[in-house]
């Protein structure tokens, strides 16, 4: 049975910084791209940041330069690390197994993130 398990989450003032992580299970972790979405209300789910299994990275616009993924293979996570929070950075972030040769497509529950002003 696939599990992601993300945690991290939390309420955070503007220009302040969080981490998420997300353990997986019932995977080949090390053989599956990895990623972090988010959903803010009304809005549509976006991509934030990607993550192949070598490690090669992709990121949405509006957190260029401020998000970082990354992953440990040895402990089956992948994390991100977000610096210079904004308001507009709110929404619940989901971790997702990229459907590809190795998995289909699993999402975890999420977590929420709440930047103020």
């Amino acid at each position: 049975q696939v599990k992601l398990v993300e945690s991290g989450g939390g309420l955070v003032q503007a220009g302040g910084s969080l981490r998420l992580s997300c353990a997986a299970s019932g995977i080949a972790f090390r053989l599956n791209a990895m990623g972090w979405y988010r959903q803010a209300p009304g809005k549509q789910r976006e991509l934030v940041a990607h993550i192949t299994s070598n490690g090669a990275t992709t990121y949405g616009d509006p957190v260029k330069g401020r998000f970082t993924i990354s992953r440990d293979n040895a402990k089956n996570t992948v994390s991100l690390q977000m610096n210079s929070l904004k308001p507009e950075d709110t929404a619940v972030y989901y971790c997702r197994v990229v459907p590809g040769l190795y998995s289909q497509d699993y999402w975890g529950q999420g977590t929420q993130v709440t930047v103020s002003s």
